[in-house]
């Protein structure tokens, strides 16, 4: 290696290791480990009861720093790889290049965190054995020859909304074109209206994986056939929600055996959530096997996420606090009078935005679980719930009401706090500037990979990574339990040891562990996919 990768100090050492081990020594402790011996007393013993005289400084010092390091070792500490050359990615706050807390040996000691509190965070939940369990029925593969065969009988669909609501429809228009038995032409994305995204499918995901994935199920055409392309679809506006199949048979199936074409809009929960076996199945065979987003996005969205991971364990946040969000829930930011302003005359200006019951003021919805978390909130219950302060936090979602002010207490309590934009190099996000689904989808991948994700508020994003996480063997996902936590928020009485304790408990059943669909009705299995979907076999299909 060249004169200019090595280590360049020369009046002071500097030593990367994680701040915890420095943390926890004494003043005296850690005087004694650093201060050299002086030359009067280089013909003390190195070692009690053994005559040996330190002729090679470099070679005692060399031995000194191992016996140190392995009685840290048998004490139990989680030591990290030492250098005495601690490269980084750059310089700026908040970013990936940030030095990750590079330590000098004589800096400040301060109160550490019990090492078996942090790891106890990023503990996983117990997954109960539950493995990816897809095997269909007899019935259903045998009915499939004639469905891939067919010919005659062809569904457009046209999906709205974001890409993760997107994502919701394209999995029900699989499972609407088997049960007509149908072949679906690749959905239309419909040009969202806020964003301006005009991306079409293969832009945001794999089509021929897509094909792949569902060659055996239905089958999926680029466009019409050129025998039907001047026939005039069959168009369906008005689904009413939560269908059955047997209501999708009695409506549509002899409309598009006749006319060949069906054209369907607005499949938002128009499907039931409760349907036979095998149409589950499927469900779930789209959503986390044959929906993989396109391989420019994959690559990307992969490389940030290794950036998270180099420096060990993350946590992922899609953080609920953007103007709109706030507008349609009925809900304020909880900063200052000026921004509770903002967000009532545009909800005054936009009644149609509001989708929360009008019913109910703030300070009930608020206390019913319905609003999203603000960062202060989210700060305390990670407090409580152990998050570190070394913690390496991700955030997703699009810019906060109040900009870095809203930030603020979660990048006090959290520094080592990043977003896609952070972590990109320069000209990585260019290709995918204005493309909000494309933004989303990085989104996705970065905090589908982490070790611990919580979102602030509900929401499809939310729920599809619950599910996705939860098929990948149940990875520690965090539910605020919102409606019974708050009270305890705005207690000031309580003291913090007795908060977190609560909190903690509340919290016990609330980490990504298995739950039954069919525990409460109308849930999804792509949020839910146990038992449908996982089973406790060994085998995996």
């Amino acid at each position: 290696m060249g004169k200019s990768n090595r280590c360049k100090a020369k009046k002071q050492s500097y030593i990367s290791v994680p701040s915890q081990i420095i943390t926890s020594l004494s003043s005296s402790s850690l005087q004694s480990l650093l201060l050299s011996p002086k030359k009067a007393h280089l013909n003390s013993s190195f070692f009690v009861g053994h005559n040996y005289s330190c002729r090679r400084p470099r070679v005692c010092l060399s031995a000194l720093f191992l016996f140190v390091l392995v009685g840290l070792l048998r004490l139990g500490w989680n030591v990290n790889t030492l250098v005495l050359c601690s490269q980084s990615f750059g310089s700026n706050t908040g970013k990936v290049g940030e030095r990750d807390h590079q330590v000098l040996v004589t800096s400040q000691l301060q109160s550490p965190r019990p090492l078996h509190l942090e790891s106890e965070f990023w503990k996983q939940p117990d997954g109960m054995g539950y493995r990816p369990c897809l095997e269909l029925s007899a019935k259903y593969r045998k009915a499939s020859e004639a469905i891939l065969n067919g010919r005659s009988k062809y569904l457009l669909v046209v999906v709205s909304g974001g890409m993760n609501q997107q994502r919701n429809q394209i999995v029900d228009a699989v499972v609407i074109a088997r049960i007509l038995g149908a072949a679906l032409v690749v959905p239309v994305l419909q040009v969202n209206i806020i964003w301006g995204d005009e991306s079409e499918f293969s832009d945001i995901f794999d089509l021929g994986h897509f094909k792949r994935v569902l060659a055996d199920d239905v089958r999926i055409l680029s466009s019409l056939p050129s025998t039907h392309v001047m026939t005039r679809p069959v168009e369906e506006k008005r689904t009413p929600l939560h269908v059955s199949p047997q209501w999708i048979r009695s409506r549509y199936l002899k409309r598009i055996n006749k006319e060949g074409v069906l054209l369907l809009r607005g499949l938002d929960s128009r499907l039931s959530k409760d349907l036979p076996p095998d149409l589950q199945k499927l469900r779930c065979k789209v959503a986390f096997q044959a929906l993989r987003f396109a391989p420019p996005i994959l690559e990307l969205g992969n490389k940030l996420a290794r950036r998270m991971q180099s420096k060990g364990p993350y946590l992922a946040l899609h953080l609920r606090i953007e103007k709109d969000v706030w507008v349609r829930t009925g809900c304020l930011p909880g900063l200052s009078k000026e921004y509770d302003e903002i967000v009532h005359n545009e909800r005054r200006r936009h009644p149609e935005f509001l989708t929360a019951k009008s019913n109910l003021s703030y300070h009930e919805r608020k206390l019913a679980g319905l609003c999203p978390l603000n960062a202060f909130e989210v700060t305390r219950l990670l407090k409580a719930l152990g998050a570190p302060r070394s913690a390496r936090i991700y955030w997703a979602g699009g810019q906060p009401l109040g900009g870095k002010e809203a930030l603020s207490p979660l990048t006090r309590e959290f520094p080592h706090f990043y977003n896609k934009e952070g972590l990109a190099l320069p000209g990585e996000l260019e290709p995918f500037a204005n493309k909000a689904s494309f933004m989303a989808a990085i989104d996705y991948i970065v905090s589908e990979k982490s070790d611990v994700f919580m979102a602030s508020h509900g929401g499809n994003m939310g729920h599809a990574i619950q599910g996705q996480r939860a098929y990948a063997r149940h990875k520690k996902y965090i539910t605020p339990n919102k409606r019974h936590m708050l009270p305890y928020f705005v207690n000031s009485s309580l003291p913090e040891a007795e908060f977190n304790r609560i909190i903690k408990e509340l919290h016990q059943e609330s980490l990504g562990q298995p739950e039954l669909r069919s525990s409460k009705a109308g849930r999804d299995v792509t949020k839910y996919p146990v038992p449908e979907c996982m089973c406790k076999r060994n085998k995996t299909t």
